[in-house]
């Protein structure tokens, strides 16, 4: 233990934030006078600390083991600081067992029931809460950043014109929205490209919310929202564009063949499918290490896996599907977790009120400290590289040779990027 806390005070003497550390028995490491404070309560949470597991010390601060002061930016920095090893590194070194393993969990992890609560534990949580730091449209993804200086809305509405734009959406096509969220790019792409729009999702609150939206815009006519797993959604008539934001994080590494299947399936011959999702910094590992990957699956999203683009984009082939352009935004997600964050820290007092009276003030007290760490340390995993954001544009090949302005194009995909970055013709300016 003496060998522990000689190090920890070596680590924090090199922290590029100053910090203070109060242990259970009151003596207190670090800088006198601290930008960032942490107060233990006992021994054993410590020890996490020394050892760089900051995963397990944020379970602690957020069942109420720690306290902490200081803003959320500093508290990140002198998180990094303490890691001992790259997150990304595979504790099992990829061996084969242990992705028979990792299989095995994933298929049982992946049911329509376990899947189905797993959605609404997260989405769920209140409408209110996430009102408070989304965007007006509370677009759940990643924004997509022109410029530096763009605000937060502004960028949202960037990257759902930036999707609608990849999938050169046509008036009068199918499109399918997979886990559609608050509906920010179901109702983009119907009101500014004249689709006949489809969305799903699992969530009771989101479902309920589009549903009002629909009416209030009366659009009822051609968008239309369902509550039903991507796995029992049954349609008459292929859809022509489909999108999926968000969602296959979700899906399980057990379960990918089988999910770009379904996609595949409902998609019509030469259709184009958007991909947007969060997928690992490193090839091997299934979580985030240090205690990270852990404590998303406690708090944040139960259920959820990562995979690396290069195992996505194997899945998407085995599926009969084919890529045709992939951008990562990576750096756009840290920016955009970083104006969610700023947002929450900002509203602290509203957004414990509105969980405390939902949840009783202490299971809401713990939603809310798992919310303020999972935002910002999101935000440092995405700059960090542990995790990415990739934009994987697929057709399903028609077999038609002569298909476009192409030959040999077999999708409606121009093969060019052209088109992408056209001059807008929205419907719907762009927020300021």
């Amino acid at each position: 233990m003496k060998d522990l806390m000689k190090s920890l005070e070596l680590s924090l003497a090199a922290s590029p934030v100053s910090v203070q550390v109060q242990l259970p028995d009151g003596k207190r490491l670090g800088a006198k006078d601290p930008e960032v404070r942490l107060g233990f309560k006992d021994r054993l949470s410590m020890v996490a600390l020394a050892m760089g597991e900051i995963g397990n010390v944020g379970a602690a601060i957020v069942e109420g083991r720690v306290a902490i002061e200081g803003n959320m930016r500093q508290l990140m920095r002198v998180a990094t600081s303490l890691l001992k090893r790259d997150p990304t590194t595979s504790d099992s070194g990829g061996g084969w067992w242990h992705r028979v393993i990792q299989r095995t969990r994933s298929m049982a992890a992946h049911t329509l029931l376990h899947d189905a609560r797993n959605i609404q534990f997260h989405y769920d949580l209140s409408d209110d809460f996430y009102a408070l730091w989304l965007d007006p449209r509370r677009v759940y993804s990643c924004a997509y950043y022109r410029t530096p200086d763009w605000s937060l809305a502004k960028a949202q509405e960037a990257k759902l014109d930036l999707i609608c734009r990849k999938l050169n959406l046509q008036s009068g096509e199918r499109f399918l929205d997979i886990g559609a969220g608050w509906g920010g790019l179901l109702l983009w792409a119907a009101e500014n490209y004249g689709v006949d729009a489809t969305g799903i999702t699992l969530s009771q609150n989101q479902y309920a919310h589009v549903q009002r939206l629909i009416e209030e815009r009366g659009l009822g006519a051609r968008v239309r929202m369902k509550l039903v797993d991507y796995r029992e959604l049954h349609v008459d008539q292929p859809f022509d564009k489909i999108a999926s934001v968000g969602m296959f994080e979700h899906v399980g590494h057990a379960q990918m063949v089988r999910y770009f299947q379904t996609v595949r399936n409902l998609l019509r011959p030469g259709g184009l499918l958007m991909n947007h999702g969060i997928t690992s910094g490193g090839v091997d590992n299934a979580q985030l290490g240090a205690g990270m990957g852990d404590f998303i699956e406690r708090y944040i999203f139960p259920g959820g896996e990562l995979l690396h683009v290069s195992i996505v984009q194997r899945d998407m082939a085995l599926a009969g599907l084919e890529m045709v352009d992939t951008e990562n935004l990576r750096p756009h997600y840290a920016k955009t977790l970083w104006a969610w964050s700023d947002a929450l820290e900002a509203r602290l007092g509203e957004a414990s009120r509105i969980l405390n009276e939902q949840y009783g003030e202490d299971q809401g007290g713990k939603a809310l400290r798992a919310y303020r760490l999972y935002l910002a340390g999101s935000a440092i995993g995405f700059e960090r590289g542990w995790i990415a954001l990739h934009q994987m544009l697929a057709a399903r090949p028609d077999g038609d040779l002569q298909t476009g302005t192409m030959s040999g194009a077999q999708s409606v995909y121009p093969f060019t990027r052209d088109y992408m970055y056209a001059p807008s013709k929205l419907k719907t300016p762009i927020a300021s």
